[in-house]
């Protein structure tokens, strides 16, 4: 009766958590922040009763490392038992490339990894006349499949416990920065003792030190890297992102997220020891399922104080730059003639963001979450406190935490003032300049030497982005300054000068030497840059606050780190093992089944089918989210849109495991894992499958009926089905 209770409680919540979203996000944090504590408080007390919350065994989540699976586990809950073969398969077949996962699907090389994952890696092997974002690509032939440049897989063949020579080395060390000059020593020393005992001192072997439980413990983690990965297939955007951002952290869904890359090596497609054969079955409901990926960070074991102020600073003011900055780039589009794709695909990954840290805001402000996670935090009190030893240890650490967070907040508005201030993709590259100018004429008024001031002059000069880009993100730098200082403050208004932030920034623009690189670059030859520039006096007016505000931060987050380091032994010194470490973009093994959940008054169903895709289109209809390419309005009469085309399943999951396979008892692919559904976005702090988590995947019949029906790609059918690889499609008999 409890999980009834508590659940109904939650969604009686939700509907005052979406506003309290909007108040935390858009408000100033003097007005929202401060109070917001005691608030959310309240109506925590006021809307789920204590006694009724119980943490469950594994809200901490089920993303394992590979050397500490909990095999009993899996044999009580599945009848099966993996062996350490099945373990080292699993791991051998996996990769890590940029931002996602991906994984071996052939034994030629090819690899999987989700639409969204290439979407930016396709645009770069675009020739001229083309739109690879639009239109898709299939290499017919193995000859035109095409390098991407900054495309890389990593498979990690080797894991080694190194927790007691890291800590050997720091405690050597007495202040903060000692203490990071010794790690960067001792993580540079075993990462080459490891890399060359494993790649005997060959080239495309690193080993990266992968901090565990807060870097309570550190494992070398030993890599062989691939850097000539080329394009072979990806769909259109309209099927890759059907729905768009509508549909995005949704279900049902109706996406083909999905692409295909091949491997080389010394210009010959790599074969690998394992790949993991694509299922001609999928799955079935109930069906134990296990993703093997990398996902990217989590935030499970920080404390409630923490969490409060993720919820009343960090990620608030996160949100409010990521809606903002959308806004700017919509903006920039829609006054440009022909946008360019890396725009639109900022845009995507923004709006992906955006919906993700509301869905986080949502989490932070629902009553049974906190609750949830805030017993379970006493329970780890109290088991402490029951330990003479532990508490006399760690017996204030929850209290420290606290006190680091109250002092945060101290310097609130100037971190939220200044997001993401010095970001090139995001943040106004006059800006920049100013930052880096008003530094060069201070330390060169110091007296710095030539080669300091080298550098200086090299990031006033080097910052480059569009006029359109650069206008519309100062107009929104100095809207951060107006909402987060008050308009009545001292330096807003020296700033603004009675005007709105876009007309600020067109006057300081137009003004100002460093409004573009070229007259930056006059300005700094010639000796022109002075304090009375208007964008070096734009900085000047909010440089003191600033500087505090770096020093300040770098301080506590110091302090920050060491106490939840503690924490991080205090929980080990508890539970083990059996509570995971939080995600840090590493490879882990999460296990699940496919299972339907309770969605609006109804079962969201373990599967979807084309035939949902194609009613959609027909409801929203042509220029919509959910429009179509003219290969899919007429399809083959073989193709059978009964099939599968995405699925759901109990799988532990978060960015970074993008691309990861889903994978059957046998180490077959059933699907390929590219989403959670909007229940799933409380996963950065808790796992909540029972309140209807779920990891959305692909599924691997919907890839097969694509690939064969609608793009004819018969080679790459053949050999994800291991029946055979050959170079050219003409070469691949058709059919299944």
């Amino acid at each position: 009766m409890y999980a009834i209770v508590d659940i109904a409680a939650s969604y009686r919540s939700r509907l005052i958590g979406l506003l309290a979203v909007l108040v935390l996000a858009f408000f100033p944090l003097q007005q929202a922040g401060a109070q917001s504590v005691d608030v959310f408080e309240q109506r925590v007390r006021n809307e789920v009763d204590p006694d009724t919350v119980t943490a469950g065994r594994f809200d901490d989540g089920r993303m394992w490392t590979f050397d500490h699976p909990p095999l009993d586990d899996f044999e009580s809950r599945y009848g099966f038992r993996p062996d350490q073969e099945w373990l080292r398969r699993a791991r051998l077949g996996a990769l890590r490339i940029p931002g996602c996962s991906a994984s071996f699907v052939s034994e030629n090389g090819l690899i999987m990894t989700n639409h969204h994952c290439a979407r930016s890696h396709a645009t770069d092997v675009e020739r001229e006349g083309e739109n690879l974002l639009a239109n898709g690509f299939y290499a017919a032939s193995i000859g035109d499949e095409r390098r991407a440049p900054n495309f890389y897989a990593e498979q990690l063949i080797a894991i080694n416990d190194v927790s007691d020579r890291v800590d050997q080395a720091l405690d050597r060390a007495e202040t903060d920065a000692e203490r990071q000059q010794a790690r960067e020593q001792v993580f540079a020393d075993i990462s080459e003792e490891f890399t060359a005992q494993v790649g005997d001192g060959a080239e495309g072997y690193r080993t990266e030190i992968i901090p565990l439980y807060d870097g309570a413990l550190h494992s070398a983690y030993t890599f062989r890297r691939y850097e000539d990965v080329r394009l072979a297939f990806v769909p259109e955007l309209q099927l890759g992102y059907f729905g768009g951002d509508t549909d995005n952290f949704t279900y049902p869904r109706y996406a083909l997220d999905m692409a295909l890359f091949r491997v080389y090596e010394d210009g010959e497609p790599v074969e690998p020891e394992v790949h993991f054969e694509w299922s001609t079955e999928g799955s079935r409901p109930g069906e134990p399922v296990f993703v093997v990926g990398n996902p990217g960070s989590t935030l499970r074991l920080e404390t409630v104080s923490q969490l409060r102020f993720r919820r009343d600073v960090t990620d608030a003011s996160l949100l409010r730059f990521l809606e903002t900055r959308v806004a700017a780039l919509k903006a920039h589009m829609d006054e440009t003639e022909d946008p360019a794709p890396a725009v639109q695909n900022r845009i995507f990954g923004l709006q992906n963001a955006s919906k993700l840290y509301r869905g986080r805001m949502e989490a932070l402000t629902d009553g049974y979450i906190m609750a949830r996670i805030q017993q379970g935090e006493q329970n780890f009190l109290d088991a402490i406190t029951a330990d003479s030893t532990l508490d006399a240890r760690y017996g204030g650490l929850i209290d420290s935490m606290s006190a680091i967070q109250a002092q945060k907040r101290d310097v609130a508005e100037t971190h939220a003032a200044f997001r993401l201030a010095t970001n090139p993709a995001y943040a106004s590259a006059t800006f920049r300049r100013a930052l880096a100018g008003a530094r060069y004429l201070e330390r060169s008024a110091a007296g710095t030497s030539d080669a300091q001031l080298e550098d200086l002059r090299g990031q006033v000069i080097g910052t480059r982005q569009s006029a359109g880009l650069n206008r519309r993100f100062l107009a929104s730098r100095l809207a951060d300054f107006a909402h987060y200082y008050g308009s009545s403050d001292e330096a807003v208004q020296a700033i603004l000068e009675g005007r709105t932030p876009e007309k600020a920034a067109e006057a300081i623009l137009s003004e100002s030497v460093l409004a573009d690189s070229a007259s930056a670059a006059q300005a700094m030859d010639a000796g022109a840059l002075t304090e009375d520039d208007p964008a070096v006096a734009m900085v000047r007016a909010v440089a003191d606050r600033y500087q505090t505000y770096q020093s300040a931060w770098a301080g506590l987050n110091a302090r920050q780190n060491n106490v939840a380091k503690e924490l991080g032994r205090a929980r080990f010194a508890l539970y083990g093992h059996d509570v995971p470490p939080d995600a840090t973009f590493s490879l882990r093994l999460a296990d699940g089944v496919v299972s339907d959940y309770n969605y609006n008054g109804t079962r969201a169903p373990a599967y979807t089918t084309f035939y949902g895709l194609y009613e959609h289109f027909h409801m929203h209809g042509e220029n919509s989210e959910w429009d179509l390419p003219d290969n899919w309005l007429s399809p083959p009469d073989t193709f059978e849109k009964s099939t599968p085309i995405n699925m759901v399943s109990t799988n532990d999951i978060t960015g970074g495991n993008s691309g990861s396979p889903v994978l059957n008892r046998q180490l077959q692919v059933v699907g390929l894992a590219f989403d959670g559904n909007i229940e799933s976005l409380s996963g950065d702090f808790i796992f909540l499958p029972e309140r209807g988590t779920r990891t959305v995947s692909v599924d691997v019949r919907g890839m097969l009926e694509a690939l064969d029906e609608i793009y004819d790609a018969d080679r790459l059918v053949m050999e994800v089905t291991g029946r055979g690889f050959v170079e050219t499609e003409a070469a691949a008999p058709e059919g299944p």
